[in-house]
């Protein structure tokens, strides 16, 4: 009984994992996996969190600082007085004990570099969640990049697998037709020839294919299992809106690239105010008190004392050899630094939005164009099989009319992912990528029965 009740859970989980792999897996799918497994993702987040204690170290700037000190010791002493009054004292040797305790505080009243640096926590931690937002970008970027590379090698094996079935069966034609005297040995050759190389095609395209699942496991932590495929009734749509330029703006206001060296150009204004604050006064409220306990001294008497003080503490620097001033050329030096990465990443925001831009209404006009030459290509080797048929076309026109339809096939299923790729591009190009975003593609695949061998 007991044996049961520890088997039958996991026999159901086995089921569960059984079924879960044969219904395969969707882009959805990988992206939620790897949420929870990408190392990179993993990282992105404990930076995250680690800078938002920058705010909380900017408060204690600001808030009194409370030391208690403690300290005892023992002391062996041997005086002698000299002169008239030397008689009042006592002279020898004396041997006692100190104790002491003590608290002091110091509450800071007016700190300029103080404030400036809470400022410049608030602008960390600012720049941190906007690189958090950017990793998770990154990863949808990442998951559907490696998704789609592992779907175009599966597609090769496909393509290459029915290829291979339809050069056997040409190859199988002509060496009957040899047979009977209606082919020459050429025809069996040629046929023979593209059939071992589609054999050693077959090699590289398997290699290849666990390559690109092996970078799928290297996101989400294991190996994925069946993939769904892009639609075959796939609708290509142009970018909305149409204008380039719109896209450009869009991309200035919102790329997330741009907006984190917008804050690093802030950090580095703050830092400016920051040194030039080392020339301010300091205004702090100190306090303390001590409990002293000396049994003795060297002339032989002991004390118990108790001392509380407070007050307030002004500084003013006069001279520091020069260092602060030294600071605030550094720190403008810097800031200017700050403002020409600013600038050099607008412009590469604007040129990535029109690459971006470019890319996806290029690769609408080119699945269009795979489309029509997938139907010219087939009905070209329809034709070509009926010339072979009465004779007006020999083996090696149909099985080049073969290999340029098989061509054409993988064209077009690149160009489909490239498409769908790009439409995920774009977006992130402009800083807008979300995961409506991803589910918007992921609607657009479909499981089918898994092309690898």
């Amino acid at each position: 009984m007991k044996l049961a009740s520890f088997f039958i859970p996991l026999l159901a989980l086995a089921i569960s994992n059984t079924a879960h792999a044969e219904k395969g897996q969707n882009l959805l799918d990988i992206y939620e996996i790897a949420i929870s497994s990408d190392p990179t993702l993993s990282a992105a987040r404990h930076g995250n969190l680690a800078m938002q204690e920058k705010i909380e170290q900017g408060k204690a700037l600001y808030r009194p600082t409370v030391n208690f000190t403690t300290d005892a010791s023992h002391s062996e002493t041997d005086i002698r007085y000299l002169g008239q009054n030397a008689v009042f004292r006592n002279a020898g040797h004396e041997s006692f004990e100190v104790f002491g305790m003590g608290v002091n505080f110091t509450q800071p009243i007016l700190r300029k570099e103080n404030w400036v640096q809470y400022k410049q926590a608030q602008t960390q931690v600012s720049q941190a969640d906007k690189q958090l937002i950017l990793a998770q970008q990154d990863l949808m970027l990442r998951s559907a990049q490696a998704y789609f590379d592992v779907l175009i090698a599966q597609d090769q094996i496909d393509l290459l697998n029915s290829q291979k079935a339809a050069i056997s069966q040409q190859l199988e034609q002509a060496k009957a037709n040899f047979e009977v005297g209606t082919a020459t040995i050429t025809d069996v050759n040629e046929a023979q020839a593209r059939y071992d190389l589609l054999k050693a095609q077959e090699i590289t395209l398997l290699n290849d294919y666990e390559v690109r699942k092996r970078s799928v496991q290297a996101i989400i932590g294991r190996l994925p299992t069946r993939l769904a495929t892009v639609r075959q009734d796939l609708q290509t749509r142009p970018p909305q809106p149409l204008d380039m330029e719109q896209w450009v703006t869009l991309a200035e206001q919102n790329n997330l690239s741009l907006s984190i060296q917008q804050e690093a150009l802030r950090l580095a204004t703050q830092e400016v105010d920051r040194m030039n604050a080392g020339h301010w006064p300091t205004l702090d409220m100190v306090g303390s008190y001590t409990d002293t306990r000396a049994g003795g001294s060297a002339n032989g008497f002991g004390s118990d004392l108790q001392n509380a003080t407070i007050g307030l503490k002004l500084n003013i620097p006069l001279y520091q050899g020069g260092a602060v001033s030294s600071r605030i050329r550094e720190a403008v030096a810097n800031q200017q630094k700050a403002a020409d990465e600013v600038e050099a990443a607008r412009r590469q925001v604007e040129l990535d939005a029109r690459q971006a831009y470019l890319n996806l209404t290029g690769s609408v006009a080119q699945v269009q164009a795979y489309e029509q030459a997938l139907n010219s290509s087939q009905s070209q080797l329809d034709s070509t099989n009926l010339g072979y048929e009465v004779g007006v076309r020999n083996s090696v026109d149909v099985l080049n009319a073969q290999q340029q339809l098989f061509t054409a096939k993988r064209d077009l299923l690149q160009s489909r992912y490239n498409y769908l790729l790009n439409v995920l591009r774009l977006k992130s190009a402009v800083g807008l990528l979300n995961e409506g975003d991803l589910a918007e593609v992921n609607e657009r695949l479909v499981l089918a029965n898994d092309p690898s061998p």
